[in-house]
């Protein structure tokens, strides 16, 4: 399946490691020119080394804390132009109501939340101007899965979704759609090394991580490029009447009961 993806160009946060990197690569093979931000420019180099071995487009890196407005608006005005933005940066720490101070609570949200919404703000009107964009919110299940020991997460995915449909419904009406992905249980990096550490501290040995995760959908974690796959299906021409709209990548875990 063709997705008319090629020559076009991409901005990928949170794109050096995980999910954001497995878009990345996704899109290079495609043929989209890549814009590429994380924090660590060693990350970053890693990343784009790792892309260009294997497809010949452009790649720019912006190693930059997207927590902040200054970066955020730097970040938007040296990408500008792009045809696709891909809003991956940031993760949200775990904890019920009482372990999460407001200090904790705000950092996660300026990266996250905040990070999204603002980056979308500076995109989006000029995306409107063009008439031509698509905006892709990589968000998580827990959005749509509340759990009351993520709910700092739980929230600001929550707000993440509402805030993709609100204005999907609007952007069409400037050619623009916006819209979302919901991965569930990743296998990434990141979380191998949760895992690890709690199967070290209560099983006694990090290697059996995978006795921690409880009836996994199909018998296994996600591949992050199975996440991946959806997010460019989701950019492309293919989706092209599709906006306010998020897809669930996780295997059904979300509407799964258990008796």
């Amino acid at each position: 399946m063709d997705l008319e993806l090629k020559g076009l160009s991409a901005l990928v946060t949170g794109a050096s490691r995980g999910i954001g990197y497995a878009i990345a690569m996704g899109l290079a093979r495609e043929g989209v020119n890549l814009h590429l931000a994380a924090r660590s420019s060693a990350d970053l180099e890693t990343a784009r080394t790792q892309i260009l071995a294997q497809y010949p487009v452009k790649i720019s890196t912006y190693p930059l804390d997207l927590s902040v407005s200054q970066s955020i608006n730097q970040l938007a005005a040296q990408c500008a132009d792009v045809d696709i933005l891909i809003n991956n940066a940031g993760s949200i720490t775990s904890g019920r109501l009482g372990d999460i101070d407001e200090a904790r609570w705000r950092e996660a949200w300026e990266l996250k939340v905040f990070g999204y919404i603002n980056l979308t703000r500076a995109l989006y009107k000029t995306m409107c101007q063009r008439r031509h964009g698509v905006i892709v919110n990589v968000i998580g299940v827990a959005g749509e899965r509340l759990r009351q020991d993520y709910i700092a997460g739980s929230t600001g995915n929550a707000a993440l979704m509402a805030f993709t449909r609100n204005l999907g419904g609007e952007s069409v009406d400037h050619q623009v759609r916006v819209v979302g992905v919901n991965p569930g249980q990743i296998e990434t990096d990141r979380l191998r090394q949760r895992l690890e550490k709690r199967a070290a501290k209560e099983l006694g040995d990090p290697q059996r991580w995978r006795e921690l995760i409880e009836d996994p959908p199909l018998g296994r974690l996600a591949r992050p490029d199975e996440v991946a796959d959806s997010v460019l299906y989701l950019a492309s021409a293919r989706a092209s009447y599709i906006s306010g709209t998020i897809l669930t990548v996780d295997g059904g875990r979300a509407v799964r009961h258990h008796t």
